[in-house]
């Protein structure tokens, strides 16, 4: 993955936030921590917003299941060249 634009966001999470956790053993395992997850962990704060409108838009009511909505973001992802 490349590297972030921002690295000091990158290598500096808020300490105690609920993703710096999440984005520390993504790192010990070898797992690549998407991008998204650092300007969480930078700012938990700042990002409940974006949270909870994805949860809304992902698992929401609507007329398509959650299963195919998850779908159409990872090929909207693989168009854009974002690993999901």
């Amino acid at each position: 993955m490349k590297p972030m634009y921002l690295p000091e966001i990158e290598n500096k999470p808020s300490p105690g936030g609920p993703y710096a956790g999440a984005v520390r053993a993504m790192q010990q395992g070898g797992v690549n921590v998407p991008q998204i997850m650092h300007l969480f962990a930078f700012k938990p704060g700042t990002t409940d917003h974006l949270s909870s409108f994805t949860q809304a838009v992902m698992r929401g009511p609507s007329p398509l299941p959650p299963g195919f909505r998850e779908l159409i973001a990872a090929f909207t992802s693989r168009l854009n060249d974002c690993l999901f």
